[in-house]
């Protein structure tokens, strides 16, 4: 039986009230008043599909992804790079092995969907005996569009196997088309649409009905059989009539979420799945759909283990962790769509060393340093001479994560000179439960909220974008658990 093991969503703390995007680009675009209501995830400054990918599987197998995991399959409509596979960055973050299989799977938001279905392939065919799919989309879209309040972020990992399924995927079916919908260009930030009136009715209302009719044919199963059927479509009328099509009872459908967080791209299924599985009765069984340049339809059984799993972090946890993110040219400088005043210390920018970025890559990505054979302690960065000056052993040390370790603050300071986005900069040191202490950056929380002793997580971050090279350098930053509403 191949099927889920393991499955965590993750959603960015900021949230847009819709009404403040409407209430600042409705002169160009009064349609837009007509998308106003509710809010939607919005990443934060040190935040894309890199990092959105890797706190939602951090999530799901509990911050430590297990070495039996060979294969990684990561999707995105918008991962930064073109060229240099994201996965690989992500298969360091999450400390998989080097053997491990990381592929992106990209091109559409139903890349999502088509991950899980390449990680159970994968798992099925004896190659890996888990494989763990991650989706997460961080969308730009033109100031005053539709898209611009349509759009949310966020991430959603499903981890596949064959011990322990809390979930069997049952079957599937695919149906590929070049549906001109939204539409970018591989060297463009800023996608296009087509009319919306037309992605509606010949997209969303066309393929979506065809292709779950034709899998409900081909399983010889009645729509009523399915206790969730999840579907992505932002439009709410348009979701409604979907259901309708199908002989779907309201009761059946899956919330589509888009009032509370948004469409999130590729996503979007995998996050509405996590939500439905965290409520689901063993026996029961759930439709998801995956859309765009097409449609993937899958199948899953709830087994009795699922009453035995829970994420880290629950939906509602996630959702409860929310912070308003204003004024609108906030999140339009969070985004780059407009320059914004850096003053010096933010226009300095160092070249970024690739060549010592891949020397201590295990480090700067997975955050792995070294523990003492002798005397047993941690220390970060990774070093050959023990730090204790009665031990002092050469050579005796072994890799140690502490990306995984729970962690205090032991020192903090908020500084107004640094350049930051989300100003103040706050830093500080931070002790690990085990032994090790750091230097880090905080994320995710406000000055006067934290205090000393507060436990933190370990977050994969953004630590800059050198815009002029093209480089994104990640490292870990420290959110403390309290002010991120656990």
């Amino acid at each position: 039986m191949v099927g889920i093991v393991a499955y965590g969503a993750y959603l960015p703390r900021y949230r847009l009230e819709r009404k403040t995007a409407a209430k600042a680009m409705a002169w160009i675009n009064p349609a837009v008043w007509g998308l106003a209501g509710g809010e939607k995830a919005v990443a934060g400054a040190d935040e894309d599909a890199v990092t959105l990918a890797a706190a939602a599987a951090r999530n799901a197998c509990r911050f430590r992804v297990e070495p039996a995991c060979t294969a990684l399959f990561a999707a995105s409509c918008t991962f930064p790079y073109g060229e240099r596979q994201n996965a690989a960055i992500l298969r360091e973050a999450l400390s998989l092995p080097e053997g491990a299989l990381a592929l992106d799977v990209t091109g559409s938001t139903r890349a999502g969907t088509s991950a899980v279905l390449a990680a159970a392939s994968q798992v099925s065919s004896g190659a890996s005996s888990q494989a763990l799919a991650v989706a997460s989309d961080a969308r730009r879209a033109k100031m005053g569009s539709a898209e611009e309040l349509l759009y949310g972020d966020a991430g959603a990992a499903l981890l596949l196997g064959r011990e322990g399924v809390v979930a069997e995927l049952v079957g599937s079916y695919g149906l590929s088309a070049d549906f001109p919908g939204p539409l970018r260009e591989s060297e463009r930030k800023l996608g296009r649409s087509w009319e919306e009136r037309w992605i509606r009715d010949e997209g969303y209302l066309s393929l979506i009905p065809k292709a779950v009719k034709a899998y409900l044919a081909h399983a010889r199963m009645a729509p009523e059989a399915f206790s969730t059927v999840i579907y992505p479509c932002p439009y709410p009328r348009e979701h409604a009539v979907i259901g309708a099509k199908l002989g779907l009872a309201p009761d059946r459908i899956a919330d589509p979420l888009v009032a509370q967080v948004g469409d999130t791209g590729a996503a979007h299924p995998l996050l509405m799945l996590c939500r439905a599985l965290e409520s689901a009765s063993p026996g029961s069984h759930i439709l998801v759909v995956g859309y765009g340049s097409g449609v993937d339809v899958l199948h899953f059984r709830i087994t009795d283990a699922a009453r035995s799993f829970q994420p880290a972090w629950t939906f509602e946890a996630l959702a409860g962790r929310k912070a308003v993110l204003a004024p609108y040219e906030k999140a339009a400088a969070f985004r780059e769509l407009i320059p914004v005043e850096t003053g010096l210390r933010g226009e300095f920018q160092a070249e970024t060393p690739l060549s010592v970025q891949w020397r201590y890559r295990r480090a700067i990505l997975g955050l792995e340093g070294t523990r003492c054979r002798r005397c047993g302690t941690p220390q970060f960065p990774p070093q050959r001479i023990c730090a204790v000056g009665e031990c002092q052993a050469v050579d005796e040390t072994e890799p140690y994560l502490f990306s995984d370790k729970a962690a205090r603050i032991f020192s903090y300071t908020g500084d107004n000179l640094a350049f930051s986005l989300d100003p103040p900069q706050i830093y500080g040191i931070v002790d690990f439960e085990g032994g090790g202490r750091m230097m880090l950056d905080f994320t995710d929380c406000a000055l006067e909220a934290i205090r000393v002793d507060q436990p933190v997580e370990l977050h994969l971050r953004r630590k800059y974008h050198d815009a002029q090279r093209g480089v994104h350098t990640y490292f870990w930053k420290a959110v403390p658990v309290e002010s991120a509403g656990r």
